[in-house]
């Protein structure tokens, strides 16, 4: 029986503004992705979601992204790569100690927005979360775009890659991400983010927006938790896979 975990970007409020239902998208999530206050989220946040996700048996991981709170860390930052690798290691730190107290572990690290896309070429960039993600514990395992910069550095530096594909978002035929500001870029019927899911888990397979297909093989799939009718679309995705046989489960 095929197993796949199913992740999402949560904890992404900020002080008196809510983002995002949380509670109701660990119904259907192995994994949880919690904002670390670089990019959304507040030390309150962050400590309430991981309380949330422990109580619903989520493995939580560190949502690490640029230090760009009104950009929702969503654009690239030309920043220094020991700059970055700090600010990597600070938001791990926080996480770590926040999730402690709430009875949690952070288990593993996800890069965010501007920063995600940034390091599946920009080597620098790249090299700098992974020495950041290995200086405070080598056995922290990353996700990240199969074929990017940071899985092959990560690798190379004896650090578990995982690779990660996309439930609601749409792929160049090249297996890269089409870019937010194009039309179709974000899928938002939940019926055709479970199809496009289930091929993904069950062919390897993923439709790039021209209509060409490419090989794809992920441990983990993301299903945004900010998106417009995201509790729908997961409840969508995590029936399409249980009824094909499916299991959802973390890759820890």
């Amino acid at each position: 029986m095929a197993i796949i975990d199913l992740n999402s970007d949560v904890g992404e409020s900020f002080g008196r503004w809510t983002l995002g239902d949380d509670a109701a998208m660990f119904e259907s999530v192995s994994s949880a992705n919690v904002a670390c206050g670089f990019h959304a989220g507040d030390p309150s946040v962050i400590r309430a979601t991981s309380e949330k996700a422990a109580k619903a048996g989520v493995v939580i991981g560190a949502h690490v992204g640029y230090r760009d709170l009104a950009g929702f860390g969503r654009r690239f930052l030309d920043i220094d790569p020991k700059e970055l690798a700090d600010d990597v290691v600070y938001q791990i730190g926080a996480l770590q100690a926040l999730a402690a107290v709430s009875g949690a572990r952070m288990q593993y690290v996800k890069p965010h927005g501007g920063l995600y896309n940034a390091i599946v070429k920009h080597t620098a960039q790249a090299k700098a979360v992974v020495e950041a993600v290995k200086s405070v514990d080598p056995n922290l395992p990353i996700l990240g775009l199969p074929g990017s910069e940071v899985l092959r550095l990560a690798e190379e530096a004896g650090l578990r890659a995982v690779s990660e594909a996309f439930a609601d978002r749409a792929y160049n035929p090249d297996g890269t991400l089409v870019s937010r500001s194009q039309p179709g870029a974000v899928l938002h019927d939940p019926a055709d983010v479970a199809q496009h899911v289930l091929r993904m888990a069950t062919e390897q397979t993923v439709k790039a927006i021209d209509g060409s297909t490419f090989t794809i093989r992920a441990e983990s799939i993301c299903v945004h938790g900010d998106s417009p009718g995201a509790v729908a679309m997961a409840t969508a995705v995590k029936s399409a896979l249980t009824d094909a046989g499916v299991t959802i489960g973390s890759f820890i």
